[in-house]
């Protein structure tokens, strides 16, 4: 149990002694610190249900909480706020509990879920660029949040390798080169390489998806080309692995190079055969229309304030779209996996189109009501001119591009710092890698996920202000005390009660890692997570200028000092752990 959590407890039986809803007791870190720890604004709301002044049932709560023997200070402010602090022996006791903790005061989900997020969503038609980098860094960010806080998490990447962009290469490939054996009659024996490399489908796929806008005959016949891709033909099946093999070495690269994993490695095509079954049981339920030649799904419902089209579940031409392969990736994630919670974290411009899948796996009972499904968008990556980031020629950013841009400009901060002069050159480049992806993490992370930002290099690679290389260097410098107290035989001890404010604040900002866990995971936003491991650092470096760990003459409180840098260590490497972002052990 957490302290927050301990103090509303506390408070909330203070409520609950006075006949009022034990739930008004919460309590929160103080908005005023230099008045109290924490407060309780919970008077407000029980005066409607007393009724009576909110101070006069605040004073009577603050009169129960004073004869508590952890509580320093009870106190009402205003109209009926609750200023509450606990006293310097309870600090100590809370903080020796909570740094031996190896979760540092979470606990384990009593209910755990199954959790499956959706994210990077890369195309195999082209290698990944910077769009994806938003979905695949939050993604990661709250797949590993989850994981921490007890939930059985599946992270699926959900690759789009079965849809028009496919029919699109496959058309282009086949009008450059009509003689490869994939596109001649009855050919049943392909090749085993590929005769198209990742920079081929760079080249060949925008300019295929540009001429199909413009060339209605080029469009139809890359329909046609997807149809028949969905319906078998041995060389379009053929040609589609080989470019979904291409494509993936280099997605795997990038995923590699970003300390990204997941547990599936699944696209549209491997709910292919689950299409047909699953249509068969929409049109038994009722759900299933033909319009124009085509099967839709209608999705409206009462109290829309704006007109919906149907989901199409069967083009006219007999092709399934990509909303008829994410329909049928719900049945497999509910039937399957057994998913409480679906996370699709996926931009914003998809909103209609998680709207349009969600509702009709509802309408057709592909998801019950206890299944939760939900699209976790986000703003985008722009460049300084304010707008989508591309390269100076206007093109799309290459993501390995900006993973190695990064790591360059670590690389040169890092030699302008004189930071690792002495270490090998294998150790440097590594260090270099970490900060490298830090930086880009972190300097996305710290923007609340619904908020369009700016890329700015020069910022984010920085060892000063709020920065991923700056985090890393400030966890370097904690573990450098505690090597320096273990070449000098000085052993941490127990936490003795505080007597400065800058320890006393320390501790507090520590005890509050398991809301902070439980808020990223609510609110679906790892901002939180990275504002409270920048908000650690800044309160630690306080903490050092004020306590001088090994000069400290005072045994006992040297041990215990010690003690709490450590904590504060665990505590930023488990923050920035919980973001994707890996601490060296020196720089």
């Amino acid at each position: 149990m957490s302290l927050l959590r301990h103090l509303s407890e506390i408070t909330g039986r203070a409520f609950a002694d006075l006949g009022l809803d034990a739930s008004h007791g919460l309590v929160l870190p103080s908005q005023r610190p230099e008045l109290s720890q924490f407060q309780c604004n919970g008077a407000m709301a029980a005066a409607k249900q007393a009724g009576k002044p909110p101070r006069e049932i605040a004073e009577a709560v603050a009169e129960k909480l004073s004869s508590h023997p952890e509580i320093a200070m009870a106190e009402v402010a205003g109209p009926g706020f609750i200023n509450i602090s606990v006293t310097d022996e309870a600090l100590a006791e809370w903080g020796n509990e909570t740094a031996s903790d190896p979760r540092l005061g979470h606990e384990r989900a009593e209910e755990p879920l199954t959790v499956v997020v959706d994210y990077a969503g890369p195309n195999v038609a082209k290698a990944m660029h910077v769009g994806h980098l938003r979905a695949t860094i939050i993604g990661d960010a709250l797949a590993r949040t989850f994981t921490f806080a007890g939930h059985k998490v599946i992270r699926d990447p959900h690759f789009g390798d079965w849809g028009f962009q496919m029919g699109l290469l496959i058309a282009a490939i086949r009008e450059e080169q009509p003689d490869l054996p994939y596109f001649q009659p009855g050919a049943e024996v392909f090749p085993e390489e590929s005769p198209v490399t990742l920079d081929d489908l760079q080249r060949i796929y925008p300019a295929a998806a540009e001429r199909a806008r413009h060339d209605e005959e080029f469009a139809e016949e890359a329909r046609q080309a997807t149809v028949k891709l969905q319906q078998g033909h041995p060389g379009y099946r053929a040609l589609w692995r080989h470019m979904k093999t291409v494509s993936e070495e280099s997605q795997r690269a990038d995923f590699g190079a970003l300390g990204v994993e997941f547990d599936l490695w699944y696209g549209e095509s491997d709910v292919h055969d689950l299409i047909e079954p699953m249509v068969e049981r929409l049109k038994e339920a009722g759900v299933v229309e033909e319009s124009d030649g085509a099967s839709i799904i209608r999705i409206e419902e009462e109290g829309d304030k704006r007109e919906w089209p149907p989901l199409i579940l069967e083009s006219r031409t007999g092709g399934f779209l990509y909303s008829t392969t994410d329909l049928a990736t719900i049945d497999f994630r509910v039937r399957e996996l057994g998913a409480d919670l679906m996370l699709y974290v996926v931009d914003r411009r998809q909103g209609d189109h998680f709207t349009q899948v969600f509702r009709a796996a509802r309408k057709g009972g592909i998801a019950p009501p206890e299944v939760v499904m939900e699209h976790t968008w986000f703003g985008t990556m722009n460049g300084p001119d304010g707008k989508p980031f591309r390269t100076r020629e206007g093109g799309v950013v290459r993501l390995g591009d900006v993973i190695q841009m990064v790591v360059d400009a670590a690389r040169k901060r890092i030699e302008e710092a004189n930071l690792a002069e002495e270490y090998p050159p294998e150790e440097r480049e590594r260090i270099a890698q970490l900060v490298g992806v830090a930086a880009l993490k972190f300097g996305d992370l710290i923007n609340n996920r619904t908020s369009d930002y700016v890329f700015d290099l020069e910022r984010f690679s920085s060892f000063e202000g709020k920065t991923g290389p700056y985090l890393q260097y400030a966890a370097v410098r904690v573990k450098s005390i505690l090597r320096k107290a273990e070449e000098r035989s000085i052993e941490p001890g127990p936490l003795v009660p505080p007597t400065t404010d800058a320890e006393r604040n320390l501790i507090i900002h520590l005890l509050q890692f398991p809301e902070v866990v439980e808020r990223t995971m609510e609110l679906r936003a790892p901002n939180h997570i990275a504002e409270y491991a920048f908000e650690t650092a800044g309160a630690f470096n306080r903490f050092y200028d004020t306590c001088h760990i090994l000069s400290e003459e005072d045994e006992a409180r040297r041990a215990g000092w010690l003690s709490l840098a450590r904590w504060a260590l665990s505590t930023l490497e488990l923050s920035l752990h919980l973001l994707g972002i890996e601490v060296p052990d020196r720089m």
